[in-house]
């Protein structure tokens, strides 16, 4: 098995990321706040997953050890650099999710509940009971449940799986269509994270990840099928998070019509 045909089988679920109805809803700023609201928690799981794969391709105890890959630790570090200390509109620099929240503010979304959730929580050893005592639709806890249920197999083809697979594609466009109509000047912190998030994503980040998928996994069929199932999962808890938010998005319009 290889990256091709690992594509091949996800194309069905990719599809339905594709077509969803969740991409027709979105025509406002006040769509984009529920959305925001929700998917914010997957920015920053997106973080962990990062974190996880950094702590196991690079170098991050003492004493210091050389790795065994060095193109997956060099792709993971200029990752980390990026996602963790890029550069804001201002030339601030922040981290993606840090420039995520502040575009939330921008919009008039609502910031509590992820900063609350993120004072809370501790560690991994708790991460679970911490998730479930989030005040958060369930869409939202099965799918951060799932990515640290990955993260704590502590096996880096199956991160690397979540990491690569489990993103969203689309929505970065349907946003600018919405900023474009306000205006840019109107969002200028989301519309410069969305312009960005599309040149690391398209640019850089996603065909580096596929190359870090190959080394990881070389030829053993077991890794491989482990990265089916695990990106399997992954879109398919993506889709889950759509259908809550397009749900929401559908009662909120009812109510104000």
């Amino acid at each position: 098995m290889r990256i091709e045909e690992i594509e091949n089988q996800l194309l069905p679920l990719k599809e339905q990321l594709r077509n969803h109805e969740l991409y027709r809803q979105l025509t406002s700023i006040a769509d984009v706040r529920i959305f925001m609201e929700n998917h914010v928690y997957a920015v920053w799981d997106f973080m962990s997953l990062l974190k996880g794969l950094q702590n196991q391709l690079t170098c991050t105890t003492l004493p210091w050890k050389p790795v065994k890959n060095t193109n997956t630790a060099r792709f993971i570090n200029e990752i980390v650099t990026e996602e963790e200390s890029d550069q804001n509109e201002k030339g601030q620099y922040k981290s993606h999710f840090e420039m995520y929240m502040d575009a939330m503010e921008e919009v008039g979304a609502n910031t509590l509940p992820i900063g609350e959730f993120l004072n809370q929580v501790s560690g991994m050893e708790n991460i679970k009971e911490s998730i479930d005592a989030l005040q958060v639709p369930n869409a939202v806890k099965n799918f951060l449940q799932f990515t640290f249920r990955v993260l704590k197999t502590g096996e880096s083809h199956k991160i690397a799986a979540a990491f690569t697979f489990g993103r969203e594609e689309l929505i970065p466009d349907m946003f600018l269509k919405i900023i474009d109509r306000a205006g840019e000047e109107a969002y200028p912190k989301l519309g410069y994270y969305l312009r960005r998030h599309i040149e690391l994503d398209g640019d850089e980040h996603g065909p580096l990840s596929l190359k870090m998928i190959q080394e990881l996994c070389g030829n053993d069929e077991i890794k491989w099928n482990d990265v089916l199932h695990i990106s399997q999962e992954a879109l398919q808890q993506r889709i889950n998070l759509w259908d809550h938010i397009a749900s929401s998005i559908n009662k909120q319009a009812m109510a104000t019509a």
